[in-house]
């Protein structure tokens, strides 16, 4: 399931440069371009879905396996030990820009609450 216009589709497909530090059969991680933190890393599914809640109701399991992927990112980037914030931002109004699904890894500096 791909859809043309999405650019992290075309990130999947390589159309679009990014620099991955991740791959798997069924995800891809690549650094985020606007980063918010030191490490800011996006882990998403290589097939097309909306939103967390779309993968979910899709693909049971895929979830866990990104939140895996989110964490090996964290390890490999040395963010594991000391925290890291996952984000799953879901339609305009949580701050989703590109409508396929991307967990934030974020990390390397501290992170207040409540966020943004």
């Amino acid at each position: 399931m791909v859809d043309p216009d999405c650019l992290f589709c075309k990130i999947v497909k390589g159309e679009v440069p990014a620099d991955i530090v991740r791959e798997t059969e069924r995800t891809l991680a690549f650094r985020d371009i606007n980063p918010q933190a030191p490490t800011h890393v996006l882990v998403i599914p290589r097939e097309h879905h909306r939103d967390a809640v779309a993968a979910a109701i899709a693909d049971n399991g895929l979830l866990d396996e990104i939140v895996r992927e989110a964490h090996e990112v964290a390890e490999a980037e040395g963010i594991a030990e000391t925290g890291y914030r996952i984000v799953l931002n879901t339609g305009p109004g949580a701050g989703q820009t590109v409508f396929h699904l991307h967990a934030h890894v974020l990390g390397g500096r501290g992170l207040n609450w409540p966020p943004g």
